[in-house]
């Protein structure tokens, strides 16, 4: 189904449900948990691409194999009653598309740089947009390698060009986003894809400044006291670094290709309640402290479109319950004009090292009827798509089953 007739289509299901009388209600919902199919509603999987999580397979099969298996996770997610994928096409400071800034993905072939033979994001593009599917691109804004050895990286790779660009933590490297002349770069770096291709978002994972490992420091030293003179501490500094990242992304892609969105799915937790009244009532890591992503502000701002908190915890968790994110988001997000949508865990379901709800095979649909009482909750994103796949307890058969028994209408 190409972008026209999808388009066409949208407007007639939301003329649709006008006729029916349920113009006041939220797009897409009865209420009860039921997804009908309506607009706006985002019903997505992220397929990975780091270390070959969920596509390809594994590195070095031909064009022809990593086509068809590329193909199989869209014919997957369309039988699943899904209308987004978001592809992984810059795991490493890398891509899955002929760059001219940052070398092929080593896990496509086997080796950084190398040409793999044809262009899996525009493919992906092409094949989602004719099955009425979005394609968001999916990109890991600063992680460079997952190793600390600059040495390993193909010798053009910008890293090798400038050194001073990337800090090792936690046994892998990242782009320092303290450098302005970085946060350029990774800006035209993935703003290419989005020049060169339709895809309906780009879209940023959780990943801005590492997650803390103990006994370790980010060495951002030197930019710190070339940058940071204006900040009363360096978190606060570290926090306007990825702001700024964020707020000159949003403006980028928008200038690049209108109408294409930008999206962010960062850590469940902004802050907690003992930490900040304004928080959750929740005892986890706090993306705002931790990772220096002040998520709640990006929301708030309007700076992108949409949010898709990943909140992989299951309802009654007491660190970080489901019940109580999915109120607290939607209350941040109220009044806004920034979607939410939310980051659901199917790869947890089924999994004998989680907690028992997780081998409940309705733990996840649970969670999609929970989340229908909150207007502002448009939509869920399922990781990943290997699980998709999968699927040992039937945990999304089920989700399929209970709320996606209409055919998928586009988020837009």
């Amino acid at each position: 189904m190409g972008r026209l007739s999808r388009r066409t289509f949208a407007l007639a299901a939301l003329s649709a449900l006008v006729t029916a009388g349920e113009a006041q209600a939220v797009p897409g919902s009865r209420g009860d948990g039921a997804d009908t199919g309506g607009v706006g509603r985002m019903r997505g999987v992220w397929l990975a691409t780091v270390v070959n999580r969920d596509w390809p397979s594994r590195t070095g099969l031909t064009a022809a194999q990593q086509r068809s298996e590329l193909l199989t996770h869209l014919d997957r997610a369309v039988t699943a009653g899904l209308n987004t994928l978001i592809f992984q096409v810059r795991p490493c400071a890398d891509a899955l598309w002929p760059s001219p800034h940052e070398p092929w993905s080593q896990y496509l072939t086997g080796t950084q740089g190398k040409d793999p033979g044809w262009d899996p994001l525009g493919t992906a593009v092409t094949e989602a947009h004719a099955r009425g599917l979005e394609l968001h691109a999916w990109c890991n804004p600063l992680r460079v390698a997952m190793h600390t050895d600059p040495a390993r990286l193909t010798a053009t790779h910008p890293v090798r060009r400038n050194p001073g660009w990337a800090v090792p933590y936690g046994g892998k490297l990242y782009y320092n986003p303290g450098l302005p002349e970085v946060r350029a770069f990774v800006q035209e770096a993935m703003l290419d894809a989005v020049a060169r291709y339709p895809v309906d978002a780009l879209h940023w994972d959780d990943y801005f400044y590492p997650y803390p490992v103990a006994g370790q420091v980010f060495d951002d030293d030197d930019a710190y006291d070339a940058h940071g003179g204006s900040f009363d501490t360096r978190g606060d500094w570290r926090r306007d670094n990825i702001n700024r990242l964020v707020r000159d992304m949003a403006a980028g892609v928008r200038r690049t290709r209108p109408g294409t969105e930008f999206g962010i799915s960062p850590f469940g937790v902004w802050r907690n309640a003992g930490t900040d009244p304004l928080g959750s009532d929740t005892r986890a890591m706090q993306s705002y402290d931790d990772i220096y992503a002040d998520t709640r502000r990006w929301v708030r701002e309007n700076w992108i479109d949409y949010l898709c908190p990943q909140l992989y915890w299951h309802i009654g968790n007491s660190a970080a319950d489901y019940a109580k994110l999915v109120p607290w988001w939607a209350e941040v997000a109220k009044g806004t004009g920034t979607r939410l949508y939310i980051g659901e865990a199917l790869y947890r379901a089924g999994d004998p090292a989680q907690a028992a709800a997780w081998q409940d095979p309705a733990e996840l649909s649970r969670h999609l009827t929970f989340a229908a009482k909150y207007g502002e909750a448009r939509g869920h994103v399922f990781f990943g798509a290997k699980d998709v796949a999968a699927d040992p307890v039937g945990a999304m058969k089920r989700v399929t089953a209970d709320h996606y028994g209409q055919p998928a209408v586009t988020p837009r």
